[in-house]
């Protein structure tokens, strides 16, 4: 495994490890869920410049794309959030009310 491969294996696992222990507030999940989206994107954006493919050149740009849309939808729901139970903390939460 080289050097580059190892570090956004690192960083993708980081963010994994971060959303399913560190679960307090909703922000920080929307972090780790968006560090996530961005090592897949570098990773993928190396991997088809790597294989010098036009194909796999737009692949990235679509992954942005959903990872834009991802964090939107996050923020929105993040506000709604904080409007409606007056914090951001997941314990608060309950998921089964309307």
């Amino acid at each position: 495994m080289t050097p580059v491969h190892f570090t956004f294996s690192a960083a993708f696992m980081l963010g994994l490890t971060g959303l399913a222990f560190h679960r307090t507030h909703l922000l920080s999940a929307l972090l780790c869920l968006e560090g996530m989206m961005l090592s897949l994107f570098v990773a993928l954006a190396l991997w088809s410049l790597q294989l010098s493919a036009t194909s796999f050149s737009t692949a990235p740009m679509l992954l942005l794309a959903f990872s834009a849309c991802e964090a939107s939808a996050g923020l929105a729901l993040l506000v709604a959030t904080a409007r409606t139970h007056g914090t951001d903390r997941l314990q608060s939460l309950n998921l089964l009310q309307c």
